[in-house]
């Protein structure tokens, strides 16, 4: 399997994608193409040792996407530059998957444009999987769709389904739908139609839908799968990071306030440890960009070599599982009959 890299996306690179290239290159047993800079790259790779590294090559390209470009034209205006051209490879067939953590924006419009959606689907998603002490909890929309139709909010829940069942290993996923309440009347407009055509998907058996969530049911195990519009998932996405990151901190302080303490959290370190493992997003890797026709994951943009890692073990399980072939299978359920193509 060969998952081609973006080099020069993210806070971190090259340095940290290559060294996670080569890693990925030797313990996953996969072929990794690293795009950007070739100079670049390859000193990098003759400081981690990786020259030799099995699997890994090189394709240069001389742009870097920053995220100072406008994301909507980016990928026009910089044509040979690493995500762009690490697109238009997975276009082609050159590889399997991509791999990025560049801008977000230039990234979901590269890949719609170049790589192009899944024929049927509206609007491609950002999946990202939350934890919540189980498998975890897909979320769909986390900002690539601000402004939504119930439609859209349809065909998140299935392909949100779709990877919920291939990736994390949930067997006939539960979905819900975010909302101010969990009664079948609450919400907007938009809710309430939704909820409809979910309902209806449910009724006809093609998902598993169990109704309303409000934010904090995230935690509790109800679901599987929380359907969101992008502007109110990408709220909760960063209320959840935020509300992490404060906990922590407080909770460092708590554990250094005096010797009893410092005692206290010596006994309990190694379970510490795992409870910030479970928390951290580079265990997962990246966000799927789910309704696009071919695999392209992005990563955080401060990766770190163990993200990106994680992201190319990621990105190599939903080519194994044929996301992108499961929705295409089944979009003729994913579309209303009034709905006009885009």
């Amino acid at each position: 399997m060969k998952i081609i890299l973006d080099a020069m996306g993210g806070d971190n690179a090259p340095q940290a994608v290559v060294r996670g290239a080569v890693r990925a290159a030797r313990e996953l047993d996969a072929e990794i193409v690293l795009v950007g800079r070739e100079e670049a790259i390859r000193a990098c790779l003759a400081d981690c040792g990786g020259q030799q590294a099995p699997g890994i090559s090189v394709v240069n390209a001389t742009e870097v996407i920053t995220m100072e470009d406008e994301a909507s034209m980016a990928w026009r205006r910089k044509k040979d530059a690493s995500m762009t051209v690490a697109l238009n490879m997975l276009r082609d067939g050159r590889g399997d998957a991509v791999v990025s953590a560049g801008s977000t924006g230039a990234l979901l419009t590269g890949a719609t444009l170049i790589v192009k959606r899944v024929r049927g689907v509206r609007r491609a998603a950002l999946g990202p999987v939350l934890p919540n002490g189980g498998k975890g909890v897909l979320l769909m929309d986390c900002g690539a769709n601000v402004e939504c139709t119930a439609e859209y909010l349809l065909q998140f829940a299935y392909m949100g389904a779709f990877y919920a069942e291939r990736i994390m290993g949930c067997d006939n996923p539960r979905v819900a739908l975010l909302n101010v309440g969990t009664e079948d009347t609450k919400g907007g407009a938009l809710q309430k139609e939704a909820f409809a055509l979910l309902s209806e998907a449910a009724r006809a058996g093609r998902i598993n839908f169990v109704g309303n969530a409000e934010g904090s049911d995230l935690f509790t195990g109800k679901m599987d799968v929380l359907v969101a519009d992008g502007f109110a998932g990408n709220v909760m996405l960063k209320t959840v990071e935020g509300s992490a990151k404060f906990m922590f901190g407080q909770l460092k302080k708590v554990m250094y306030a005096s010797g009893k303490n410092k005692l206290g959290a010596l006994l309990i370190k190694k379970d510490l440890y795992g409870l910030k493992a479970m928390l951290d997003p580079s265990e997962v890797g990246g966000t799927a960009l789910l309704g696009i026709s071919k695999t392209v994951i992005k990563a955080h943009g401060s990766s770190d070599d163990r993200a990106i890692f994680n992201a190319v073990r990621q990105a190599m399980a939903c080519v194994q599982a044929d996301v992108a072939g499961a929705i295409e299978a089944n979009i003729d359920h994913m579309k209303l009959d009034t709905a006009k193509e885009d």
